[in-house]
């Protein structure tokens, strides 16, 4: 199957389309939004088995850097600061607790019509931080200057505000990134490097 998948890289057009009835960029695979399909629990189970091929991690971190090259761009992804933006503004790593991470995942899936398990998809993820931290080609893992957001018990609104004032700090001091105010806030769980 590797050399299936290398060979049809070839083949491949992916690009990103904002979507204003979502508020979210839709992926489009040579044309077709697939936005729905990638975001299956089929996908997810087979993600990290694709990703560690050296072609498609090439691939990928390519069209990120040609999509992040004027900057202005927020990106996620398991090695963005670390291999594709290792010389970012900004870089936040976000963790949760499993057990939460599970939660949101599985809501997330049967909001969309799929069936799953908490059992299922709590296996999947475990299985991916493993394949990925562990992976040869830039595994996942925190960059030594990013910001840790641990959101377990933060909600969207909660989140979206300790990364704008990372942003606003980070606006005010340019050179200097401190944000030493941000260690007093008691609605922010946070670690700074």
């Amino acid at each position: 199957m590797p050399e299936e998948v290398i060979k049809a890289l070839q083949h491949i057009h992916l690009s990103f389309t904002y979507n204003n009835s979502t508020k979210a960029s839709d992926t489009y695979l040579n044309g077709e939004n697939v936005e729905k399909e990638i975001r299956q629990m089929e996908v997810s189970k087979n993600v990290s088995h694709i990703s560690v091929l050296r072609e498609v991690r090439e691939m990928m971190a390519s069209i990120q850097r040609e999509m992040g090259k004027d900057k202005g761009v927020v990106m996620d992804g398991r090695d963005i600061g670390t291999n594709i933006f290792p010389n970012a503004e900004l870089k936040i790593f976000m963790t949760a607790d499993t057990d939460i991470r599970t939660q949101r995942r599985v809501e997330e899936l049967t909001s969309k019509g799929n069936h799953v398990t908490f059992e299922e998809v709590k296996k999947n993820l475990l299985s991916r931080d493993y394949e990925d931290s562990h992976r040869i080609e830039n595994p996942l893992r925190k960059a030594s200057d990013a910001v840790v957001l641990d959101n377990s018990d933060l909600n969207r609104e909660e989140q979206l505000d300790f990364v704008m004032k990372l942003t606003e700090d980070l606006k005010l001091l340019k050179d200097s990134f401190e944000v030493k105010d941000l260690r007093d806030s008691k609605k922010v769980r946070g670690n700074l490097p």
